[in-house]
């Protein structure tokens, strides 16, 4: 297909977000663009969410690493589902019952005024690092796919996608991509099921007998059975839980969406569903890996890892199928940009800046700060979509859970302080230990072998940063009761 055609596709798929942004912006106020005015669909925050958490790196990486890893990313998936029950069934009730915009608050009412600051300026750095590292994935392969042909240089390709992404977030914010999110996810999982089932009539195989071929060529495999490896079962079930705490619901741009719901019980029907749907998805997502996997050979295609997916459907499947990949790509890129962008946006303004409690700014002057911050984070991301260019990592989703180990650990350990002690902690040093426990760990995981031998650390990186923070944070504690 010609690249100007999928180009025709992208615009107008673009123009359909813009009408949809148009719809849900009417009226929209500060309220609205943080928290959505609390009056949410839960049914449409639990789909959306699925694309969120899927994401680009999901739709390429994930089956693009089938024929290196088999399986056994499905051990974190499961992971996550044990940990979406936490989420749904302790933290979800702390923050209703607090009454909280910005989930951080929580760690101002239980440990103080730093902490607070603290837990939301990690959630910046954590949070623009994954979302750059997923937007510069799927900005390469519509370079590669679609704008080279044109001779548009990659910066260029950057900055327009994000353009079109403040287009349609800066007035609605969690009101525009609660529906947005829904539109892109349906997008996604179309073309998820339309390639699979084009994959396998080309290969003119059976569900079951695919499955066959990839048990015969040892690419199924589920569970990692040697106990020193990375990849061991026990190792990536406990990390996916982990995983799923943390970058759930330790994240403000995935509570938002939650903490929008109307009512407790109905966000924890989000969360619950979104787990077990996650789950069937992600499979479904490895089944095509596998297929990838054994269509490469036949016509003699070397690629593989992130751009093997891609090889494939522009190369070897039917023009409307080029087409629904396509679309299926950007669908997969906005709600990993466009929620980030909001919930940054939002943390900012009303963790670090306060912008709520400033009695002396009017609602207008509010309306600016908050549109300013908006820009501002908009071109941090072009900066370091830049930077993961010039890193340009062949296989994006180990790269994006290795950031998460590193900067959402002390979130995990302050928040399990938190809700598991009730001692008082000394706040002024929260900072100090917050920045003591990566340094720590990325120390250990440089020296694991002189100090494991043959045992490997690898998600659960995750585990032990938070086990530092809690620790460092037991050390500057005292026997003062102070509710939960």
């Amino acid at each position: 297909m010609s690249a100007p055609l999928l180009l025709a596709f992208v615009l107008g798929y673009f123009a359909l977000l813009l009408g949809v942004a148009w719809w849900t912006s009417r009226r929209a106020d500060n309220e609205a663009f943080f928290i959505g005015s609390r009056n949410s669909p839960w049914l449409l925050v639990a789909f959306g969410m699925v694309g969120t958490s899927l994401s680009g790196v999901t739709f390429i990486s994930v089956p693009g690493a089938v024929g290196l890893t088999q399986f056994t990313y499905l051990q974190i998936v499961l992971g996550h589902v044990l940990g979406y029950l936490v989420v749904a069934f302790v933290l979800l009730p702390l923050y209703y019952r607090h009454g909280l915009t910005s989930i951080y608050g929580y760690l101002e009412h239980r440990l103080g005024p730093r902490s607070y600051r603290t837990g939301a300026a990690i959630f910046v750095v954590s949070r623009t690092l994954g979302a750059t590292a997923r937007l510069y994935l799927v900005v390469r392969v519509l370079q590669d796919t679609i704008l080279d042909s044109f001779g548009l240089p990659f910066w260029l390709t950057a900055a327009v996608i994000l353009l079109m992404v403040l287009l349609y977030t800066v007035e609605g914010g969690v009101r525009t991509i609660v529906f947005t999110d829904t539109l892109q996810t349906a997008g996604m999982l179309l073309g998820l099921l339309v390639c699979t089932g084009f994959l396998l009539a080309k290969l003119d195989l059976t569900v079951v007998g695919s499955l066959a071929q990839m048990q015969e060529r040892g690419i199924s495999t589920v569970f990692g059975t040697d106990p020193y490896a990375k990849t061991w079962w026990l190792k990536q079930v406990v990390a996916g839980a982990f995983i799923a705490i943390a970058m759930t619901g330790l994240d403000q741009e995935m509570m938002q969406k939650n903490i929008s719901v109307r009512r407790l019980r109905d966000s924890q029907k989000n969360v619950v569903v979104l787990s077990l749907v996650l789950l069937a998805v992600v499979s479904l997502f490895l089944y095509l890996g596998g297929l990838l996997a054994l269509f490469a050979p036949t016509v003699g295609l070397q690629v593989a890892g992130d751009r093997l997916f891609p090889a494939v459907v522009l190369g070897w499947l039917p023009v409307a199928v080029q087409v629904l990949f396509v679309i299926a790509l950007i669908s997969a890129l906005f709600p990993s940009a466009d929620g980030a962008l909001t919930a940054l946006t939002s943390s900012f303004c009303i963790d670090l800046l306060r912008l709520q409690k400033r009695a002396d700014w009017n609602e207008a002057q509010r309306t600016r700060v908050r549109r300013s911050v908006h820009l501002g984070f908009a071109a941090l991301f072009m900066a370091l979509v830049m930077g993961f260019k010039a890193l340009d990592d062949p296989s994006m989703i180990g790269l994006i859970l290795k950031i998460a180990a590193y900067t959402y650990g002390p979130l995990l350990g302050l928040f399990a302080f938190g809700v598991l002690t009730s001692r008082a902690v000394n706040d002024r040093w929260v900072p100090a230990v917050a920045l003591a426990a990566p340094v720590l760990c990325w120390l250990i995981d440089v020296n694991q072998r002189a100090l494991f031998g043959a045992w490997q650390l690898g998600l659960e990186l995750l585990l032990l940063n938070g086990a530092l923070t809690f620790a460092g944070l037991w050390a500057l504690s005292h026997r003062r009761v102070v509710p939960v």
